[in-house]
């Protein structure tokens, strides 16, 4: 029985190794099928219409005879593309700046938020029936909160104290009359309020444009450009502001509206030698007027403002300065007259530029700061407009102020 069973096992072990090598010679000598193609798998397209549809395989090939060759005149040459190359842009085109004749009259509803605090509260603190002292303190007030300043505010008063007592019976009429008299007194009309911007014989005059930071002087250089050239000026520019980043950019925009050509160096360059080459540029192009931006310093940097005089002393290697325009921010009231104080004590200022007084109830400040530093205010922005700088002209200003 043993036996019977060990011989059973030994067939077992002889049939399964016969089979693995009969399997393995299989797997040898014969590859596996190729896998069928996936256009095979894919089921038959569907017909195209339209772009889509491909060409028939019975078509016709077209050979060389046979294709129709456009016309020489039809056939457009397409130039290659330079990479790197930039397109060249037209010229932009210059703008013909409306005249100054007259500018400040119609911009007289800029004043508007002036005229609601200056002009019309004292005509109507004036209209009253009693004017006792509460009246009159209410109307120095009035003049205060609109930074006329102190000394300009009792000088107003009593003359107009005085004024009252002698007219008796007050209209309206006769109140606005009075008013407008003693607020042109004064702000002055003696005071020199043209800009010497002529030439000279052999040279341009000279402009040069000072103040803080963040009052708009690159800005007011820009459109004093376009006064300058509404009148019949040339103008050179010169971007002396070589501290502050597009700077010289901004400045070169507004010259080339009014086709003002401006002189510029590198960024973080000396001022004084920009400024420097800006005039001998106007003289070798006979312009009538260089307009030199400087850097916008603060007054407390002793050091920047002892640079600004620097600029100063390099120009009038030309020839004299001829304008020194102190550009005052109207909004900052009477921390402008501590910054046109230090810039008076630098450099020789002819003539104070008042910006941002649209913005602002504190027309008072014309007269506070003429008073602080016995120069004129010459010229006025009343807007962001870049037509919006104005001469200042007393009697236009007063008008606006106290309305119709």
């Amino acid at each position: 029985m043993e036996f019977v069973i060990l011989a059973v096992v030994i067939a077992v072990v002889v049939l399964g190794g016969l089979s693995g090598l009969v399997l393995a010679r299989r797997r040898k000598g014969h590859a596996a099928p190729p896998a069928p193609k996936p256009d095979a798998l894919a089921p038959p397209a569907e017909p195209q219409v339209g772009e889509d549809a491909e060409v028939p395989r019975d078509t016709p090939k077209r050979t060389v005879e046979s294709v129709d060759l456009p016309d020489a005149g039809t056939v457009t040459v397409l130039e290659p593309e330079i990479p790197g190359v930039p397109e060249t842009l037209p010229p932009p085109a210059i703008e013909v700046p409306e005249p100054t004749a007259g500018r400040l009259v119609r911009l007289r509803s800029r004043l508007s938020r002036s005229q609601n605090t200056l002009g019309q509260g004292l005509l109507s603190l004036l209209s009253r029936e009693h004017l006792d002292e509460d009246t009159w303190e209410e109307i120095e007030d009035t003049l205060l909160t609109a930074d006329v300043g102190v000394a300009p505010t009792q000088e107003l008063v009593e003359r107009l104290r005085t004024r009252v007592k002698v007219l008796g019976t007050r209209t309206p009429a006769e109140l606005r009359g009075l008013l407008r008299e003693e607020l042109v007194h004064l702000i002055g009309t003696d005071a020199d309020r043209s800009l010497h911007t002529h030439s000279h014989e052999e040279r341009p005059a000279v402009v040069m444009v000072v103040g803080v930071n963040g009052t708009g002087k690159t800005t007011t250089t820009g459109k004093l450009a376009r006064v300058l050239v509404a009148d019949g000026r040339s103008v050179v520019l010169g971007a002396a502001d070589t501290f502050r980043a597009a700077a010289a950019d901004q400045l070169q925009t507004w010259g080339e509206r009014v086709g003002a050509r401006t002189v510029r160096g590198p960024e973080g360059g000396d001022p004084a030698s920009v400024a420097f080459d800006a005039v001998k540029e106007g003289i070798a192009e006979g312009a009538d007027t260089v307009l030199v931006d400087t850097a916008g310093r603060l007054h407390t940097k002793t050091g920047l403002m002892d640079e600004l005089g620097k600029v100063k002393r390099v120009v009038e290697k030309h020839g004299p300065v001829d304008e020194v325009l102190l550009v005052l921010d109207a909004t900052t009231g009477q921390n402008g007259l501590v910054q046109a104080r230090v810039f008076a004590e630098v450099v020789d200022i002819t003539g104070i530029v008042l910006t941002k007084l649209d913005g602002t109830a504190k027309g008072g400040i014309v007269v506070a700061v003429q008073r602080e530093l016995g120069v004129p205010v010459k010229l006025v922005g009343l807007g962001e407009g870049p037509d919006d700088l104005a001469p200042f002209e007393p009697g236009a200003f007063v008008d606006a102020l106290i309305g119709e």
